[in-house]
């Protein structure tokens, strides 16, 4: 039906009668099954043939109006030869008025065969005749559309997604099974039904929005996200929605079809796994974080940071009082009411410290103590993480009204505990849960081993410097006639152990012996080989050796350091038999030694292998010694060299190790010529000098440590040295005391004249009897008062304790009671003993020698 009828016009209808009228829109069922029709005469012949069979037989109406419909269909049955027309409609239903349905090949004009299901329905004419009415339809055609039609009510009704059709007004036409049980209500509940009938208003407003947007654009919109209750579910659901709009088979839009989807679990899957690479990524951010510095608070403050506010709102960490204060063992699983201190303190929300379950806020840096039955002291006393839940008007700041809930966890390290780390999250943050502890238990666990080897190191760290300091000369060593100022900067501040060294000696005779060495490597292993050979040259200096022979014991004593108990090698080609794996063992080291003379102004250098010495004198520029450089300690194989210079009143002579000069950012030389720039103006006062070079020279680099020894050289001026050369006989015993009393005398020391006179007469005594040539004396005032007497015999005096019966022998012990310290040396050309006493400062008295002499019986 195409149009209303004429007659119906400007008549009154409902809307019902209406709408029963209007024009049908193409795409209907008909175009898809192509209905044919045609009729049959009282004869049994076609008295009708529509376009539609024309179409499906492939006959025209001419063709087929008046014609037996069998003949024309197809080849007629030999059974059915000469019979009436349409012998099977007529006889098996049509005229006889019963209704019948059969299926009739059929044959088109191409030759291509068909079959056709015929519908014959009985009819009459206007004049009362029998006829019939037929309907054919293609069957394979109609067979192709109720596949269809089970394949989509199968996939409708079998799917396991929720599919279900919107009409064009917004109304729900149909739903499978599976949409009716992810939303919870039967599936003929939903039909008529809009979003709002079965979702929350935000909701439903939101899939209403989506459904007009598909309905008027055409476009798909996928994965819409509902949110809403389930009948008879406690949890919310979430579901995952795509739209599309249906069309009829003209292109007309009908609808809006939705494939819904329960996404709940898959979301909450989702979370948890977003919850487990953010714990990872916190974890990968605390192990690049933590642990960084050795340093205790330091690395408390580094959990904080990364604990706030990743993890946490507000966070702290207290460490025992007696861990901080440097005990050797941490306390352990004490009771938990040892005294503990806040290191770092940490928070999102307030400024407000963190306090303890009914305790007062604890500011960073107080010490303090939990109650035996808090929760943080039972987590520290069984070093299992405690969770303590947060209680309105907890505090008095208030802070507890906001805390949710805290973590009290243990810092645990090698089996014990160090401290507790407390982590808070406020009211509105999602609660701890036991992921959140595990991951608590973990950041805690990663700074307590990053906390204990801090604790660790600066102990170690302490003793390395008590040992290294005590090995280096006081700051402000003293020598006769020599202005000394001194530096040691270590190549990193963070350790401050090295294998630099300096010192300072005073030998007899009012010498003083300038040592700079550097030990090969770092650390405490090169401190304690630098103390080896530190004290090694001290005993070789007090032996008074000659330079190059102080560095030929030393370069033994270096070998002998690498190897087991310390044995020397029995020769010099032992070396060479070292094994590669032995390697490490060697101890290498560079060393410069000079002694100074400040009586004859005289310095003798040797050295081993290290950067030659700096010289400035009046007037010229700086210059380095020309030194024999030698091999480095340790090397062996070739002898040492020295070298002996006069150097004027006012020289300034500068001692270094390589640290100074040494970069990798420029040469050597550029370094050694920046150093020598830098004592461009030697007159200023000795310790300006060593700021000015370490200020103008790169010290900062950390590469290498840096010892600086400065020495400005004074000399001992002619009126302090008394010298004088003695006949060997026997009178020359009491010229010496005469020439001493008089000296004393002349440099106002009364006090010291009887001591000295007994002293001068026992040395000169010993001289005539046991030494050879000429003696002779000399006086020498400094700070103290130094006696020597030379002679040509090489027998080396040696102190012995006499009998009560033996009526001599008591010389040098005689000696080695009155004085301050008493020695002798080798010289070139025999020895020479000596003896020291100290100035009188009207403190202590001068050594009464009356009651020595009695001491000695």
């Amino acid at each position: 039906m195409s149009e209303k009828p004429a007659g119906t016009a400007g008549r009154p209808e409902s809307r019902d009668a209406t709408a029963m009228w209007q024009n049908s829109p193409p795409g209907s069922l008909y175009d898809h099954i192509r209905v044919a029709s045609f009729s049959l005469g009282p004869d049994g012949r076609i008295d009708q043939w529509s376009e539609r069979a024309a179409e499906l037989f492939g006959i025209a109406a001419r063709q087929a109006v008046g014609r037996d419909p069998l003949e024309i269909l197809g080849p007629v049955p030999d059974g059915r030869r000469g019979r009436a027309p349409a012998a099977p409609f007529l006889a098996e239903g049509g005229l006889d008025g019963r209704a019948w349905t059969g299926l009739v090949p059929y044959q088109r004009g191409d030759r291509q065969d068909g079959l056709a299901e015929i519908y014959v329905m009985p009819s009459e004419n206007g004049r009362g005749d029998r006829a019939a009415l037929c309907v054919a339809v293609d069957v394979r055609a109609l067979r192709g559309i109720e596949t269809d039609i089970a394949a989509s009510e199968a996939v409708f009704g079998q799917s396991p997604l929720g599919f279900f059709f919107f009409g064009t007004d917004l109304r729900l036409l149909r739903v499978n099974e599976s949409f009716a049980q992810t939303f919870g209500r039967p599936a003929a509940w939903h039909r008529g039904r809009t979003p709002h009938d079965f979702l929350p208003r935000t909701e439903a407003d939101r899939l209403t929005a989506a459904l007009r947007q598909v309905l008027d654009t055409g476009k798909p919109v996928a994965d819409v996200q509902l949110v809403g209750p389930v009948p008879g579910h406690n949890e919310r659901r979430r579901w995952s929605v795509s739209l599309y709009r249906l069309h009829s088979g003209s292109g007309r839009p009908i609808g809006v079809a939705a494939i819904a989807t329960d996404v709940t679990g898959r979301r909450r899957a989702e979370r948890e796994a977003a919850g487990v690479r953010r714990n990872l990524a916190l974890l990968n951010e605390a192990g690049a974080r933590i642990g960084n510095s050795l340093d205790l608070e330091k690395t408390a403050r580094e959990l904080l940071d990364v604990a706030v506010p990743q993890f946490c709102d507000l966070a702290s960490v207290d460490l025992y009082q007696g861990l901080l204060a440097g005990d050797e063992a941490p306390p352990g699983l004490a009771d938990g009411s040892a005294e503990l201190r806040r290191v770092a303190y940490s928070s999102a929300v307030s400024g407000a410290p963190v306090a303890g379950s009914g305790a007062k806020p604890v500011q960073v840096g107080e010490v303090h103590r939990y109650p035996f039955h808090s929760p943080c002291a039972q987590a520290l006393r069984t070093a299992h993480v405690q969770v303590v839940p947060g209680r309105e008007g907890e505090d008095g700041d208030g802070l507890g009204a906001v805390v949710q809930s805290t973590l009290a966890v243990p810092m645990v390290a090698r089996d014990a505990v160090l401290g507790i780390a407390q982590f808070s999250r406020t009211k509105g943050s999602e609660p701890f849960g036991e992921r959140d502890t595990a991951l608590a238990v973990e950041l805690a666990a990663r700074a307590a081993v990053c906390i204990d080897n801090a604790r660790l190191y600066r102990r170690e760290h302490e003793r390395a410097l008590i040992l290294q300091r005590s090995l280096l000369p006081p700051g402000d060593p003293e020598a006769a006639g020599v202005e000394i100022a001194c530096r040691y900067l270590p190549g990193n501040a963070a350790t401050e152990v090295g294998g630099d060294w300096f010192d300072v000696i005073e030998l007899p005779g009012h010498r003083t012996a300038l040592v700079v060495g550097d030990v090969m490597g770092r650390g405490l292993r090169a401190a304690v080989a630098m103390g080896e050979l530190r004290t090694a040259v001290r005993t070789l200096a007090m032996l008074d050796l000659e330079p190059a022979e102080v560095l030929s014991a030393l370069d033994e004593i270096a070998h002998g350091l690498g190897r087991p108990g310390g044995k020397q090698s029995a020769s010099r080609g032992v070396r060479g038999s070292v094994r590669p794996a032995d390697l490490s063992e060697v101890y290498l080291a560079t060393c410069v030694y000079a002694v100074y003379d400040p009586v004859t102004r005289r310095c003798t250098v040797a050295n081993a292998g290290h950067l030659p010495p700096v010289l400035v004198e009046a007037g010229e520029p700086a210059m380095l010694l020309e030194v024999p450089p030698g091999m480095p300690l340790g090397v062996g194989g070739e002898p040492f060299e020295e070298t002996e210079i006069e150097l004027p009143d006012g020289a300034l002579l500068a001692l270094y190790t390589d640290g100074l000069v040494e970069s990798r950012d420029h040469p050597l030389d550029e370094g050694l010529h920046a150093f020598r720039e830098a004592l461009a103006d030697p007159e200023r006062p000795l310790e300006d000098v060593c700021d000015h070079v370490l200020s103008a020279l790169d010290t900062h680099h950390g590469e290498d440590d840096i010892a600086l020894l400065m020495a400005r050289l004074r000399g001992l001026s002619a009126g302090c040295v008394g010298d004088w050369t003695l006949a060997p006989e026997p009178r020359s015993v009491a010229r010496a005391r005469e020439l001493a009393r008089e000296q004393l005398e002349t440099w106002e020391l009364g006090d010291l004249v009887d001591t000295t006179e007994l002293l001068v007469s026992e040395l000169v005594t010993n001289a005539l009897r046991y030494g050879e040539g000429e003696i002779r004396l000399r006086l020498l005032l400094d700070r103290t008062l130094v006696c020597e007497v030379w002679d040509s015999g090489h027998v080396q005096p040696r102190r012995r304790r006499a009998r009560d019966t033996d009526e001599g022998g008591r010389g040098l012990q005689l000696v080695g009671l009155l004085s301050a310290a008493w020695g002798s040396r080798r010289i070139p050309h025999g020895k020479t003993v000596w003896f020291e006493l100290g100035l009188p400062d009207g403190d202590s008295p001068a050594p009464d020698a009356v009651e020595a002499l009695l001491s000695l019986y």
